[in-house]
């Protein structure tokens, strides 16, 4: 089913499947706030949006963090109202950052599960691409190994109409570029630590600062995107 701006609706037994978790834990959230409600279609049938899926990934990710629901209540209440699914997305992005990074070794099944559909030996290589997963074999049935905070957004630029090798070339751009301003903001806090502070002292300013530069960098780098497109298409 789709609505009229063709953005597919889930039922709940839909949306519950491809977030997974059971019915009765989108059907708890929801009485706690933590979901919007549906739009109540025909026969009183509710139907869930992208968004929906969207939030239910990002409250996933918060208890990964070790939040508890009333901190995720809370924290979700702060976010601006009217986030898109991409929005939600980057968001979560934003809060995988928040501890190292760890990949999950996974069977094709369970990572076409976790994406919410079926995916084909090219589709495959785009998420690899995209730094998405990490192929530990040739073989169809072989695992693979999964970032778990990415994997939303990768699977959403699937469907954008990109060749193979422009995909290659965005990821040589971004890491040349991040890797620049990584080292360009290390440099700023070792001299806001100054030499004689101890190891758990840098740990922890670093701890403290992570998750408020990557929200930054994925702030000024939207707002550019924007702004450059603006003017590429005022140009055409």
């Amino acid at each position: 089913m789709t609505t009229g701006t063709e953005e597919p609706t889930l039922t709940v037994d839909e949306l519950a499947a491809r977030a997974g978790v059971t019915v009765r834990t989108v059907r708890f959230y929801s009485a706690r706030g933590l979901l919007p409600p549906p739009v109540i279609g025909p026969r009183r049938v509710g139907h869930y949006s992208q968004e929906h899926l969207a939030r239910l990934a990002l409250i996933e990710e918060l208890q990964h963090r070790g939040m508890t629901l009333a901190a995720i209540e809370r924290h979700l209440t702060q976010l601006p109202p009217g986030l898109s699914a991409q929005d939600l997305a980057l968001h979560r992005a934003v809060v995988a950052s928040w501890a190292p990074g760890a990949t999950e070794e996974v069977t094709r099944e369970e990572l076409e599960r976790r994406a919410g559909r079926a995916l084909g030996d090219e589709e495959l290589e785009r998420l690899a691409a995209m730094s998405v997963v990490e192929r530990t074999g040739e073989g169809p049935d072989d695992p693979v190994r999964l970032d778990p905070g990415l994997l939303r957004l990768g699977v959403e630029l699937l469907d954008v109409p990109f060749a193979h090798e422009t995909i290659l070339a965005a990821r040589a751009v971004l890491l040349e570029h991040s890797r620049a301003a990584a080292r360009e903001l290390s440099a700023l806090l070792r001299d806001a630590v100054g030499e004689g502070e101890s190891v758990a002292a840098v740990k922890s300013l670093s701890a403290h600062m992570q998750p408020l530069v990557v929200q930054a960098l994925l702030t000024t780098f939207q707002r550019s995107l924007r702004e450059e497109l603006r003017e590429w298409l005022k140009e055409s």
